[in-house]
Parts: C-alpha cells; sequence; structure tokens
C-alpha cells in the first residue's frame, strides 16, 4: 500500500463518525471495468470516493492515451479543479476493473465542508498530498529514466504492477510496452 492510500486510510479512520454522518449524500454505484466517469472537456459534476476496484486518470494526447495516475480503495478522485471551479475538466476518470464507487455531486460536498470544520482540515490535507504526488510524478518525469520510474513504482505502488495491464503501466511511465517489456525481463 502506498503513503497516500495509508493516509487516506487513516483519514477516514479518524474522521469516520464525522464522515457517517453524511454518508446518506453518497450515491453508491457498482460500475463496470472500462467505464469512463468523467470525459475529457465535461465539467465535473462528481467526486468519487473508492470502496473497491481500480481506477486510472488519463488524457488523450494526438491519438495517444497518456495515463497518469492510479487510484485504489480508500481513494478519493475527481478532477478536482474542474469540480471546483466548474471548467472543463483536463483529463478522464475510467474504471480499470469493476469497481464499486461512491459518487458526490459538488452541492452536497460543499455543504459537508460548510458543516465540518474536521472533514473540511481531512479534505484541505489530501489536497496538499495529492498535489505533492503530483509534484513529484512531475519531475520523476523530467529527471528520471524510465527504468528507475519502473522501479520506483514497484517499490511506492506494487499492488498497480499486479492490478493494472501493462499498456497502462507502460503509458503511465511515458513509455511504449515493448519498452516496458524489455525493462521487466531485466529485472526478472
Amino acid at each position: 500500500m502506498n503513503r497516500n492510500q495509508s493516509s487516506v486510510k487513516e483519514t477516514m479512520e479518524i474522521g469516520k463518525i464525522e464522515w457517517q454522518e453524511f454518508q446518506h449524500l453518497f450515491k453508491k454505484e457498482t460500475v463496470p471495468a472500462k467505464t469512463i466517469l468523467l470525459h475529457e472537456g465535461e465539467i465535473s459534476k462528481n467526486a468519487y470516493f473508492i470502496e473497491k476496484g481500480c481506477l486510472r486518470s488519463w488524457f488523450n494526447h494526438q491519438g495517444t492515451d497518456i495515463t497518469f495516475q492510479f487510484f485504489m480503495e480508500g481513494q478519493f478522485v475527481s478532477s478536482i479543479e474542474s469540480f471546483k471551479t466548474s471548467q472543463p475538466s483536463l483529463f478522464n476518470i475510467e474504471t480499470i476493473e469493476p469497481s464499486v464507487v461512491h459518487s458526490i455531486t459538488k452541492s452536497h460536498f460543499q455543504s459537508i465542508l460548510d458543516q465540518s470544520p474536521e472533514i473540511e482540515q481531512q479534505v484541505e490535507r489530501l489536497t496538499f498530498e495529492r498535489l505533492y504526488t503530483y509534484q513529484k510524478l512531475f519531475l520523476s518525469r523530467i529527471k528520471d529514466k524510465p527504468e528507475k520510474r519502473y522501479l520506483d513504482l514497484i517499490e511506492s505502488n506494487p499492488e498497480i504492477v499486479l492490478r493494472v495491464p501493462q499498456h497502462y503501466i507502460a503509458s503511465f511511465l511515458g513509455i511504449t510496452p515493448v519498452s516496458l517489456s524489455r525493462i521487466r525481463n531485466r529485472k526478472l
């Protein structure tokens, strides 16, 4: 389990009683694999808490899917900037495997933040953690070779390698599936 998953689960446990008070505002949804929850260019109307499953965020660059993040159980996912500002999303959110998510609308989410300073602090902390993750990913793409990025992925998120198809992992690493196969063969 990676640092983000651990801290999110920890946050949810610490604030469990607070969050339970607002459980009725979430809509539980069971969605099949390869379901797009948010299309690039749409305005995000929902945020999602993942009870079960694996999702990815990705965008289309000149006809190629570029995956830039994976999300699993115990994590929240949304196009934060779109959800907050009502601007079109810069990326898609898609299930990789059959998933159970709890969706919440922007107005219900804001209602929770208005009513609970404790949850508002948790959300702020999680937002900063997500920003830190994005910064690390960005810097890694600039300074690290694909092999190092792959080794870091195995170390920080071994579950991804077990659950996510290789072509998505290759896209995440910024390489072709053939290059990923070569890296994996060298490491085995």
